[in-house]
């Protein structure tokens, strides 16, 4: 099991892409969709979405134009593997997420959260410096996070430490922190 908690991971920040690939995997949240891009250089996909079935805000099922290739997407199936089967408990991948500046400064924070541990929403505004009052922002930019999992934004809980919004569903939630945990949630 890897015994790092810290997420490492670099952002493709070039919007200079010349094919999205795609690829699904069997988890225990359901099949799962995973896009990526490939850069223009040859360089490895970066990963740009992780869906689950009847996320909010996601797609189900590949855009148009999506050409399906496991290959490009093998690592970040088998880390995701490795996670799932309690080998794993960070990602070392590049991504390539698509959102506004104040949301790509959120799902950063998100990466600082270790595994098998939470935040509330205002303990994450606070990582990300900004007001610990901006929970509603912060809870809008967490529900659009693309990259399930790999963004650990199932580790945010309401001020109370409960179970709210996850936009693949609270139950996904609870399994994925039980997972972290060892017991129930």
């Amino acid at each position: 099991m890897s015994t790092t908690t810290s997420t490492r991971m670099s952002t493709i920040t070039s919007t200079r892409v010349s094919t999205t690939v795609y690829t699904t995997m069997e988890s225990p949240l359901g099949r799962l969709l995973l896009s990526g891009v490939l850069p223009e250089d040859g360089g490895p996909a970066a990963l740009a979405t992780v869906t689950a079935p009847g996320q909010k805000y996601a797609l189900a099922e590949p855009a148009d134009g999506w050409i399906l290739d496991p290959q490009a997407l093998a690592e970040p199936v088998a880390q995701l593997t490795a996670y799932f089967a309690g080998e794993r408990t960070d990602f070392d991948l590049p991504l390539a997420p698509v959102g506004t500046e104040f949301r790509r400064r959120i799902w950063a924070a998100l990466d600082e959260i270790p595994y098998g541990t939470t935040v509330t929403y205002g303990e994450l505004a606070v990582l990300a410096g900004q007001e610990p009052r901006m929970v509603r922002a912060v809870g809008g930019a967490v529900g659009a996070n693309p990259l399930l999992i790999v963004r650990p934004c199932h580790r945010v809980l309401g001020a109370d430490g409960s179970l709210t919004g996850f936009a693949a569903g609270v139950d996904r939630k609870r399994r994925l922190l039980e997972l972290e945990h060892g017991t129930l949630f």
